[in-house]
């Protein structure tokens, strides 16, 4: 594209001047001197037209090259930004799974406390314990509540209360023992969740960077692709122009000659026919006037159903500006990434709204839609249905692309960033296949 764009610079500039300075040149001394009998205009060359028709027929062929170019460029630009769908997708999974790690976390951690809790009454059982022994004078006070017995009845009575007395103490100690087991468990156990939630918060991290990466490729590309674009239009515009201006000269210049040879043919037989009468003066034609213009076609109603309900809601959100990762079940929300702080829906986002305002639940990205959701092949599309695209129709980690069916060859979609909610034909290319909410 360099190259094309460099020979463009060295072969079309200086024809382009220097027919545009002729068209100036003969625009100039059309007003210079005003009146047809005063001065004639200047009839361009036959080769300055030439040279104008050959500078605009060069800069068509390279307008020609550098659209077959910047076509296959655009695919370029399609891969880098279905290759960032598929990255976002997998971002919002991730985001999903570490969300329900961080819940299960968190639950783990709470288990943690409360083991804690009981650990630390069971320990203050076991010095309550201690502390009255001490105050007994024995660890172990069964012997010197035997011997100071009155008799052998109270001898009896005080053996049955100290083994229950023992039997306690004994549960105490397993008690504890159970609490530190419980403790150490549960801690492992919130140590390892944790663990988990920051790795799959790291991974999401990890596929935002890649998503943000194929994103910015794609925008520089796509601005690259339309400068280049708008140069070589504007070059062939300018080509046309200068030939125009030019094919205009002549026109004009032809027509005065004309004029000029009729005028000396009235002359001449005004002469011969000096007593004739002056020509009838021709009367003006009445201007045409133009019809009326036709009524508009009034619009046309929809249904109340669950896909209805769907579709309706999905369509007045068109014009919402397209946000990366943005959407809710409540309506349009903040993208992330590389457009954080636009409001607005993707693709998965708006399927997911539309669905939720019709009381039917659906997963958040694209791919766990296509997987969680009943299948629909191409010829059984229904109205209401989901369709989605792939760069490997056999493989839905591929899916990077999801739209609402509505029937007759038509969808309603988020597109890409940067754009906006519409309404466009159906494209086979891609189509990996529909999933149904309504079933």
């Amino acid at each position: 594209m360099g190259t094309t764009a460099s020979t463009q610079r060295r072969t079309g500039g200086r024809p382009v001047r220097r027919l545009a300075g002729v068209a100036v040149a003969v625009a100039l001394s059309l007003v210079a001197a005003p009146g047809i009998a005063a001065a004639a205009p200047t009839n361009p060359s036959d080769a300055e037209i030439g040279a104008a028709q050959q500078q605009t027929q060069t800069a068509a062929q390279q307008v020609e090259a550098i659209t077959a170019a910047l076509s296959a460029a655009q695919a370029s630009v399609d891969s880098a930004r279905e290759q960032s769908a598929i990255a976002l997708d997998t971002y919002q999974g991730k985001q999903a799974d570490y969300e329900a790690a961080q819940v299960a976390a968190d639950a783990a951690t709470a288990t943690a406390e409360a083991a804690a809790r009981d650990l630390e009454a069971a320990r203050a059982a076991i010095a309550t314990f201690a502390r009255q022994s001490y105050q007994q004078g024995s660890t172990s006070p069964t012997l010197e509540a035997l011997t100071t017995a009155d008799g052998p009845a109270q001898m009896l009575e005080r053996a049955a209360l100290l083994e229950a007395a023992g039997a306690h103490h004994g549960d105490v100690v397993v008690q504890v023992t159970a609490a530190e087991e419980a403790a150490r468990t549960a801690e492992e156990q919130a140590r390892a969740a944790l663990t988990q939630a920051e790795a799959l918060k790291q991974d999401a991290a990890d596929a935002l960077a890649i998503a943000e990466q194929y994103e910015s490729s794609a925008r520089a590309q796509a601005a690259s692709l339309a400068d280049q674009q708008a140069a070589v239009q504007q070059q062939l515009a300018q080509a046309q122009q200068s030939l125009q201006g030019l094919q205009a000269a002549r026109a004009e210049a032809e027509q005065f000659a004309t004029e000029q040879a009729a005028a000396a043919e009235a002359a001449r037989v005004a002469a011969a026919q000096r007593a004739a009468a002056a020509p009838p003066r021709a009367a003006p034609q009445a201007p045409a006037q133009s019809g009326p213009a036709g009524p508009a076609r009034a619009a046309g109603s929809s249904n109340s159903s669950a896909v209805e309900t769907a579709i309706a809601a999905a369509r007045r959100q068109l014009g919402v500006i397209y946000s990366w990762g943005g959407g809710s079940t409540r309506g349009p929300s903040m993208g992330w990434g590389i457009d954080a702080g636009i409001v607005g829906f993707d693709c998965s986002g708006l399927t997911r709204y539309a669905y939720a305002q019709a009381g039917i639940p659906i997963a958040r990205n694209s791919s766990a839609q296509y997987l969680s959701l009943p299948r629909v092949s191409r010829a059984d599309l229904q109205r209401g249905d989901l369709v989605f695209w792939a760069t490997d129709t056999s493989s839905p980690a591929t899916i990077h692309h999801v739209a609402l069916y509505l029937g007759n060859g038509r969808i309603l979609e988020a597109p890409q960033s940067g754009s906006r909610i519409r309404e466009t034909s159906m494209r086979w290319g891609g189509f990996i296949g529909g999933a149904r909410p309504s079933a």
